[in-house]
């Protein structure tokens, strides 16, 4: 038997944010293992907490989703820090965590309430050449599209930029004209005086299988280190998604010394034990 969670990300009212299951003490499973754990749950993504590796990390965690396994993910982080805390243990650092992952060593900081991550490093940016293509899928003209870069730090992000929130919520994007994209997050400036100064969404495929994030740490992540040195958003926004899919997820970005955070709440919602034991 293993500590179980379930941890609801980037909102404060369980069921309105990313759910994400955590198995802890997950020394002794095989990656096939964990990999098929990961299929049933039939959420975004699974994590499983294991001692670190490196010394400098409090803990170390693998990300799956249904289908493959990720180097680094956003409500993963997040949600896997907070299920690691909840279960009593206790960071090296009094309000730091280290977390160690496929994508290196990632800083974990209690910004009050909230837990925010530093934003990794893009493994590929710059200019989309074919948005022509990134139109048709999401079903747009060209011309609606005010501006698109890759903005991946793993999983693979493009990312859109659109006239308006509103514009954001109108997309129904043609999965069958992803081509090259498998990641596509598409992002909109909201009229002043609401709490999110951006709406955000995101277009994924799982193998073959595509779908709605209901909230993407890692592509808020890579949006904020394009918008803020492009001084299209502020050095401090909210931004919010999941809208469509009835949810109310709310990402907090700022940037401080040179660094993306990428802050959110969470909410322990389910705890338990798994019969999950290795394969003999």
């Amino acid at each position: 038997m293993r500590r179980f969670s379930q941890v609801d990300v980037f909102t404060d009212e369980f069921t309105k944010g990313n759910a994400l299951a955590v198995v802890h003490d997950a020394e002794g499973l095989s990656t096939e293992e964990m990999a098929a754990f990961a299929n049933w749950t039939n959420l975004s993504e699974t994590t499983f907490l294991l001692p670190p590796e490196d010394p400098a990390a409090d803990y170390r965690v693998r990300i799956f989703t249904t289908s493959r396994e990720l180097p680094f993910a956003g409500h993963p982080t997040l949600g896997s820090a907070r299920a690691w805390l909840d279960a009593g243990n206790t960071p090296r650092e009094p309000g730091r965590l280290v977390q160690e992952c496929g994508a290196g060593l990632v800083e974990v900081r209690r910004d009050g309430a909230r837990l925010a991550f530093a934003a990794p490093p893009l493994v590929r940016s710059g200019p989309v050449e074919n948005v022509d293509g990134l139109a048709a899928a999401l079903a747009i003209r060209p011309d609606e599209i005010v501006q698109a870069r890759w903005a991946d730090n793993g999983p693979g992000w493009v990312a859109v930029l659109l006239h308006s929130a509103e514009a954001v919520l109108a997309v129904r994007p043609d999965y069958t004209r992803f081509g090259e994209f498998t990641d596509i997050g598409v992002v909109g400036p909201h009229r002043a005086g609401g709490d999110a100064a951006f709406e955000v969404r995101a277009f994924v495929d799982e193998g073959g299988v595509f779908g709605e994030d209901p909230v993407t740490g890692s592509l808020n992540a890579s949006i904020a280190q394009w918008l803020i040195p492009a001084e299209i958003a502020q050095p401090q926004y909210v931004a919010a998604q999941g809208t469509v899919l009835g949810r109310r997820g709310r990402v907090h970005l700022s940037l401080a010394g040179g660094q993306v955070w990428v802050g959110g709440d969470t909410v322990v919602g389910i705890t338990g034990t798994v019969t999950l034991q290795p394969v003999r």
